[in-house]
């Protein structure tokens, strides 16, 4: 009997379905929208590198962007949240509310249309009964009205049988009227019994089955919410340690090293300034007049040449002479010159090998034309193979020239220890010139570019590796780092290797050392950890 109280209740559950829907719809645009500042945010601070040079070098500096990387593949994943749950929870929910719906308005035409049937064989009933009851009253009056007349005297006899017509009449009637009530009453019965017994009790098993998928398919989607986010927690986890791992990574001492690799110039710092005594002359007598004089030439002399060489290297300490950038990189420090020509003779080594392997391709393409000449015309292959050859002598003609630059800053730098004595004597004068593009030189010979000639330093540089007896050893080195040893002079070494040192770094930032067999070579003084003899007293 509570029929109305189910239609609202069922209607109140499908609300409340679509109600969470709603919720699932904004958590799922939040999810999306978070996302999308995600990425936003990871592409303004990630770098716009336009060039090789712009690239992260420090630690610090790769493990933000590693961790800009970890943070984006997490934005992605709260796009697979999204999509999750727009898949299986929204798209769901909408779904079954639509079938719900439909299935509840069936039920209750059902239920309706059983009321409205119990309602017409009650008012069937209800008329048959007043039907009846008015056919008993009708008989009631006729019973009266046959027995006044047979009791009046004076009544005829055609009256009093008329009346007892009348009367037979009408209780016939109410005799009839009394059947269709009882068969009336009794279909009522059966079908109440029936309505509340058979028919209403199915519809609301139906209606409450229908409730309790409900229910469990809101269970369901609670589920599957959740299920949503923890299937990309193994994922997430691992961009958390990710970005664990780059920040372990960061490491002070190499992002130092690389500070000073960056900026190390390679020059000797500037000598002492001698003291230069102007009270001399005060005290000076006829008999040291000589003395003293010589000694004023000799501190004359020092002071120029002491002021020669602090006007060369003065710039180290204040602002670096601008001008343009050469192609032999002149206008830099030695050890930066020898950087950047060593980067550009192996970018050049590179497209060479690029080159020849080209080369190489082509003549196998001719070769094969030849032989199947139904495949290609050996001849079009001609123009391309031209380039190429032409490409590998430039290349070639490129890297000889770059080397020729290399050998001549390793020469100043490798030959400046060595002959620092000698050097501050004969040229006193020309030790602190420049060139007239800014760079420091050590000899006035050595300021025209390219290779030095046969004269010079540079035989002497080389004399130094000629040299049939080998080296003391002045103490030894272990490998901090590996090196592969890769240009002409150097010697390749692989991380805690021992090797002896048998040459001082000079302040150009390697060390001579030899290996047990014998090879010899200079290795970069940042890689070894060297320890030298106590007693000893150097190359």
């Amino acid at each position: 009997d509570q029929f109305d109280s189910l239609d609202k209740h069922t209607q109140w559950g499908i609300d409340f379905l679509e109600r969470y829907a709603k919720f699932v719809k904004e958590r799922i645009e939040i999810e999306q929208n978070y996302a999308k500042q995600l990425r936003n945010l990871v592409k303004k601070y990630c770098p716009k590198r336009s060039s090789k040079d712009e690239e992260p070098r420090f630690t610090s500096c790769i493990a933000f962007f590693n961790i800009l990387n970890e943070l984006n593949d997490y934005a992605g994943q709260r796009e697979v949240v999204a999509e999750e749950m727009a898949h299986r929870v929204y798209g769901e929910l909408m779904r079954y509310a639509h079938d719900l719906k439909t299935e509840r308005k069936m039920h209750l035409q059902e239920g309706r249309k059983a009321q409205q049937y119990l309602d017409m064989c009650w008012k069937q009933m209800d008329n048959s009964k007043k039907k009846f009851e008015r056919e008993c009253r009708e008989a009631e009056k006729a019973q009266q009205s046959y027995e006044r007349l047979d009791n009046d005297t004076n009544a005829t006899k055609a009256d009093v049988e008329k009346a007892k017509q009348q009367l037979n009449l009408r209780t016939h009637m109410a005799d009839e009227n009394k059947n269709e009530y009882a068969a009336q009453l009794q279909n009522f019965n059966g079908e109440q019994h029936k309505h509340f017994y058979v028919v209403i009790p199915q519809i609301y098993k139906q209606l409450q089955e229908m409730d309790e998928r409900r229910t469990i398919k809101l269970s369901e989607c609670y589920r599957g919410f959740a299920d949503s986010e923890r299937k990309v927690i193994p994922i997430i986890s691992k961009c958390l340690e990710g970005m664990i791992l780059a920040a372990k990574s960061v490491d002070e001492r190499r992002d130092s090293q690389m500070v000073v690799d960056s900026f190390k110039s390679g020059f000797e710092p500037p000598g002492d300034f001698p003291f230069e005594d102007y009270s001399q002359h005060i005290y000076r007598t006829i008999s040291d007049g000589t003395i003293s004089a010589s000694k004023q030439e000799s501190g004359k002399m020092d002071a120029k040449t002491t002021v020669g060489k602090a006007k060369g290297k003065l710039w180290l300490f204040g602002k670096k002479p601008k001008g343009p950038a050469l192609e032999d990189f002149s206008h830099l420090p030695p050890e930066q010159r020898r950087k950047k020509l060593q980067q550009r003779i192996d970018e050049l080594n590179r497209e060479l090998q690029k080159e020849s392997d080209q080369k190489e391709a082509l003549n196998k393409m001719k070769d094969v034309y030849e032989k199947n000449p139904q495949m290609g015309d050996p001849g079009s292959l001609q123009p391309k193979l031209a380039e190429t050859m032409n490409n590998i002598d430039r290349l070639r003609m490129e890297i000889h020239k770059n080397e020729a630059w290399l050998s001549e800053v390793e020469g100043k730098t490798g030959g400046r220890g060595d002959r620092r004595h000698s050097s501050d004597i004969n040229h006193l004068v020309t030790q602190g010139r420049e060139s007239p593009e800014g760079s420091y030189t050590d000899d006035a010979n050595q300021e025209v570019r390219g290779p030095p000639q046969q004269h010079g330093h540079h035989n002497e540089f080389d004399d130094e590796f000629e040299d049939d007896d080998p080296l003391p050893a002045i103490g030894h080195c272990k490998a901090i780092y590996p090196f592969d040893g890769h240009n002409e002079g150097t010697l390749a070494m692989k991380e805690g290797e021992v090797l002896y040192i048998i040459e001082e770094d000079k302040g150009d930032g390697w060390t001579r050392a030899r290996r047990q067999n014998g090879e010899e070579g200079y290795v970069p003084t940042s890689y070894i950890d060297v320890t030298l003899e106590k007693n000893s007293k150097g190359a």
